[in-house]
């Protein structure tokens, strides 16, 4: 029998935390569009049981990097990170610039099926080769005119600007760069996203000249309501946990202005630091899972053998690995879903558009698979931690069409003994 709907999941266990819903609940799609959201949502042409299943708004991820190609090995394939992930829009964290922004959005943004958004990077370089050469993201290597100007005239898909806190950069330019990147912050209107935690090599004789405590009071001093910083749990010197090993007292200064925190996974995250900064009552407002070339290895096609569902090989990750490991430090799943969806529309000053599935938003939902057992989790330090229940993709709907979570980077769980 034809239904009013084009697609109906039925049955599924439904967390929208922009509606206050957390229940049993079908959703019915219409024409690339959310329907309804209720307890009996009728007929559809297609119907999808998603019984026992985790029905969320398609997730967004706030800290990607897919400039494939144009970033060298540093960028991932937009659709496998994506909608292959069960992820329906990305955010790049400063792969393109002011010099790159034409070729992001003709040859990634165009091409792909996932929604694609980015933070423009405050260097003229952008994320090339992730940021490998130091000497580029000097203050000469930023253009404040010009990545303005880049801004203003793609402002569908440009949402804020990318910078670099941390002690190679401070040891060699001091504040500079940072004060340049704030500057395009208020002339564009938009966000400023900091990043935590060393990147850079220090130059010779360098340690001598920062201590690593110095650089949060500095930049929270610069930034304002609605900026955001990433990588609170970073392992690495000049993050939100001091060289004493507590919370940076600075920390409460930046969530009292309205400075959001964002995750950003990737190389920079412990179990260690994390459990220090939860304990001091620090939630993150946003789960970036900065998954890049160089923390994501992407199997060759013919490693991977047929009967293989997904990846297995050494390095491999997604966002609801990410989830999963927020659940297991003992983050309520409905704050993880919001991190993960509502809390990160807000971010892009997006909310109505992305992150809910209100009936005449656009149809972007993620099916997960919600496990029960004993699994091993792993950091990049290599502590572990054994949880017992795990989140998968398992489909995502973009714009009301099905993309299947086959991506080859995946992760299988390691089962506890």
């Amino acid at each position: 029998m034809r239904g009013d709907a084009d697609i109906l999941l039925k049955g599924g266990h439904v967390i929208d935390p922009a509606q206050g819903i957390d229940g049993l609940a079908d959703v019915a799609v219409k024409d690339g569009k959310i329907s309804a959201v209720s307890a009996d949502a009728g007929s559809a042409k297609e119907t999808i049981d998603v019984t026992g299943k985790l029905v969320i708004p398609g997730m967004i991820d706030t800290h990607a990097h897919v400039f494939q190609h144009i970033g060298g090995p540093f960028g991932l394939n937009a659709d496998m990170v994506g909608v292959q992930s069960g992820v329906t829009t990305l955010v790049d964290q400063g792969g393109p610039s002011s010099m790159t922004f034409a070729g992001f959005r003709h040859y990634i943004v165009e091409p792909a099926k996932t929604n694609v958004l980015a933070f423009v990077s405050a260097y003229v370089v952008g994320g090339l080769e992730g940021h490998y050469y130091t000497e580029l993201y000097s203050p000469d290597g930023v253009d404040v005119r010009a990545t303005c100007k880049v801004i203003d005239a793609n402002r569908d898909l440009a949402k804020g600007i990318k910078a670099h806190a941390e002690i190679g950069g401070f040891a060699r330019w001091g504040m500079t760069v940072m004060e340049m990147a704030k500057e395009i912050s208020r002339n564009t209107g938009l966000p400023l996203y900091i990043h935590l935690g060393q990147l850079w090599p220090m130059p010779e004789g360098g340690e001598d000249l920062v201590d690593p405590d110095t650089i949060i009071p500095q930049v929270v001093d610069l930034m304002t309501e609605g900026d955001v910083l990433a990588h609170p749990f970073t392992r690495h010197p000049g993050g939100f946990v001091d060289t004493q090993g507590n919370l940076h007292a600075m920390v409460r200064v930046a969530l009292d202005k309205g400075i959001k925190v964002d995750v950003g996974h990737g190389s920079h995250f412990s179990f260690d630091m994390a459990r220090k900064v939860l304990d001091a009552g620090v939630i993150p407002n946003t789960l970036g899972a900065d998954m890049h070339g160089y923390n994501t290895k992407v199997p060759d096609p013919d490693s991977i053998k047929e009967e293989d569902h997904l990846f297995t090989g050494e390095v491999k990750f997604s966002m609801t690995y990410a989830m999963t490991e927020l659940m297991a430090l003992g983050i309520p799943l409905v704050d993880v879903v919001a991190m993960a969806t509502s809390n990160c529309a807000m971010m892009l000053d997006m909310v109505g558009e992305i992150g809910s599935m209100r009936p005449g938003m656009v149809a972007d939902v993620s099916v997960l698979g919600d496990e029960r057992g004993k699994w091993v989790l792993r950091d990049n330090s290599g502590e572990q931690v054994v949880t017992d229940r795990y989140l998968r993709p398992d489909f995502c709907l973009r714009a009301g069409v099905r993309y299947d979570a086959d991506a080859v980077i995946l992760p299988q769980l390691e089962a506890a003994a």
